[in-house]
């Protein structure tokens, strides 16, 4: 592999909203920058384990007319670049996700956001936590953290019409704000989810990958963290950081709370032999 191509293919691709088969497709160019600029759609397909046809609307939804003036724009990223030792395709991409922690680094800066959003989450009694397919396991991760310093957090993570039933519950019982993680590809339920909380008065907390997620123009407070797209599927370096920043902005906004519901979950721990070390 051509080093010094990675780079300049890589930035064609860097920031576009792609489906796990068009990033297929994208990580062979960039793992054969030199060599794909020069193959037909067939060629790429079979290079990619994908139809032809998947080539074809991957360079459109570039923005481009076909695979031709992909192929072309290829071809000029290419032609002539020397080598470089900037690392292969997997370098690259966890490259990319220490830049996407440098930017939260600077967007935190200012905490004011995560100190609303805090005050927001750890009043509301239950807590919902909402996370649909790719944010599941972020949902799920923040829930199992967060229930050790908060005393109801109910994770919503199963779609279907019994996801609306739990709202529901929470709210009656006293929820009043709830955190929604909605990443790329932006189910459609999420949302769903969304407004129906907001029509029930919940205060919405939304992480998600960008100010312009559809996500972000229904909540309250949205704490952006960027999502890693230079491999078939995304890497949620940022979203994790972001959610762990939050559940440490609630600790410091009910410090005594946080302290004695952590000592007690360590006696019990104790108790029950739970931990090895």
């Amino acid at each position: 592999m051509n080093g010094g191509a990675v780079r300049p293919v890589l930035d064609l691709f860097s920031g576009a909203r792609l489906t796990p088969t068009q990033r297929r497709i994208a990580h062979s160019l960039v793992e054969h920058a030199a060599k794909a600029a020069y193959l037909s759609a067939a060629e790429v397909a079979d290079l990619a384990g994908v139809s032809q046809p998947s080539v074809t609307r991957f360079a459109m939804a570039l923005g481009y007319s076909g695979y031709p003036a992909l192929r072309r724009e290829l071809r000029a990223l290419t032609d002539g670049v020397e080598p470089a030792p900037e690392g292969n395709a997997m370098q690259l991409a966890v490259r990319g996700e220490t830049e996407h922690l440098e930017r939260l680094h600077g967007q935190l800066g200012r905490l004011d956001d995560v100190e609303r959003a805090a005050r927001l989450l750890v009043d509301s009694r239950p807590l919902p936590v909402l996370g649909l397919r790719a944010a599941a396991p972020l949902a799920g991760y923040f829930g199992y953290f967060a229930a050790k310093v908060h005393p109801d957090v109910r994770v919503l993570d199963g779609a279907g019409s019994p996801l609306l039933d739990r709202l529901d519950q929470a709210r009656a019982a006293g929820a009043d704000a709830m955190l929604a993680v909605v990443l790329p590809r932006y189910p459609r339920e999420s949302l769903e989810v969304i407004r129906e909380a907001k029509t029930h008065g919940y205060a919405i907390v939304t992480i998600t990958d960008s100010v312009v997620s559809p996500a972000a123009e229904l909540a309250d407070v949205v704490l952006p963290a960027a999502v890693g797209t230079q491999l078939v599927f995304d890497l949620h370096t940022g979203p994790m950081a972001m959610a762990m920043v939050l559940l440490q902005a609630m600790c410091d906004a009910a410090p005594e709370l946080a302290q004695r519901r952590l000592e007690d979950f360590e006696q019990t721990a104790a108790r029950r032999h739970v931990f090895t070390a």
